[in-house]
């Protein structure tokens, strides 16, 4: 795996690359040896901060976590990203066709007896034609962090969402 590291508001010291390169070089088992892996350090306060991506072809493996600790964080990204990739493992095959980027022993291991996706719960509403103001306001209403709508301005359906610092976003498909 190559390793692209940088830090925000940190020094990237020798010894925390290190600790990045050991601990993320564990996923190595799963990719081909030519791999990238971008690693983004950064300090807020009192708030240490990973982000890991992984681009492979036709997808992107990421995860961001926070701590008041750098090292627990590396360990933490690490463990979430293990996890994504053995859950995920048939949807990454499927969509990789044969999964180019990844190594023969993790396609060849079978790790969906773990955590099966389930789906408990099916819901069914009425999607109206609104603005994407009005649907932060029905969102807001209901104490959900997301809500589906129809946009009445591109007769589209959209999703709007709830974002770190009471902001939204706004989903919308490509044309």
């Amino acid at each position: 795996m190559k390793f692209v590291i940088v830090g925000r508001n940190i020094d990237v010291t020798p010894g925390l690359k290190a600790a990045v390169e050991e601990k993320i070089g564990k996923l190595e088992k799963y990719f081909q040896p030519d791999t990238e892996v971008h690693v983004a350090l950064s300090v807020e306060k009192e708030r240490q901060k990973i982000e890991v991506t992984i681009p492979v072809k036709g997808s992107i493996i990421r995860s961001e976590q926070v701590s008041n600790d750098m090292y627990v964080s590396i360990d933490l990204v690490e463990e979430i990203i293990e996890r994504q990739l053995k859950k995920y493992k048939t949807k990454l095959v499927d969509r990789q066709q044969a999964g180019g980027d990844f190594s023969q022993l993790y396609m060849d291991n079978d790790y969906m007896d773990e955590e099966e996706i389930r789906i408990v719960r099916t819901k069914k509403f009425d999607i109206k034609p609104m603005y994407p103001e009005d649907a932060c306001i029905q969102m807001e209403l209901l104490g959900h962090n997301f809500f589906v709508f129809i946009n009445a301005e591109t007769d589209q359906v959209n999703v709007v969402y709830k974002r770190k610092g009471d902001t939204y976003g706004l989903i919308e498909p490509e044309a």
